[in-house]
């Protein structure tokens, strides 16, 4: 008898368990269908989004490598258009690149001015990776070495300057240029004397500045 009444309660308690079920799926069935349909189109979205990032990067690549051909084959006419596109219409780091490569060539047929806005443009974007701005400001430096002022300069490098700037032997040599340029030596001097007392120089850097040092000292004008 107790064995009868034990099937008999575990039959009722399977029962309720599945009339609750029922009750849960009526109510709430539409919803975890919609749920689990998101998940699949939010999974099927993520791979197709993935797919067409590589593609667009993949494709924004090979328009720069074209762009990149077209300069070194001295058409620059048409490898400024290629860049000029993909700097609108570019994916990823390629329409900084682009931007980049735009002001070089823009130096390189003599278009100091219109380079030097450009690197300028790049170093202001905070949206562009800090080593990118760093190196454009450092290119428009040196472009103002001769085509501008040590005031100029100052104003691109100054900030890179400092010791824990990767980018600071550079950055001093170009000042230290500029104002050995405009004939204030003893300016000059003190830019490249921190170029000789960093241990961490390159040695390129360095011997450029023991050169120009010398020549300061031998002069006697600082």
């Amino acid at each position: 008898m107790v064995n009868q009444d034990d099937s008999f309660i575990r039959e009722v308690n399977d029962e309720l368990r599945s009339d609750q079920m029922k009750a849960v799926w009526t109510r709430f069935g539409g919803i975890i269908i919609g749920i689990a349909v998101l998940i699949v189109l939010g999974t099927v979205g993520k791979v197709g989004y993935d797919y067409w990032q590589e593609s667009s990067s993949s494709q924004s690549g090979d328009t720069f490598l074209a762009a990149l051909n077209l300069a070194r084959e001295n058409k620059s006419d048409e490898a400024l258009a290629a860049l000029t596109e993909l700097e609108k219409d570019g994916y990823g780091s390629y329409p900084v690149l682009a931007q980049l490569r735009v002001a070089t060539l823009q130096a390189q047929k003599g278009e100091t001015d219109s380079a030097v806005a450009a690197f300028s443009e790049i170093g202001r974007d905070t949206r562009i990776p800090a080593a990118l701005r760093d190196a454009a400001r450092l290119r428009a430096a040196y472009l103002l070495i001769d085509a501008g002022t040590y005031e100029q300069v100052s104003s691109e490098v100054e900030q890179l300057a400092v010791p824990q700037n990767a980018m600071r032997h550079s950055a001093r040599e170009a000042l230290g240029l500029s104002a050995y340029k405009a004939g204030d030596y003893a300016k000059a001097k003190s830019w490249f004397q921190q170029i000789v007392d960093d241990a961490q120089s390159p040695r390129g850097i360095m011997n450029r500045a023991q050169m120009l040092l010398d020549v300061i000292a031998s002069t006697g004008k600082a």
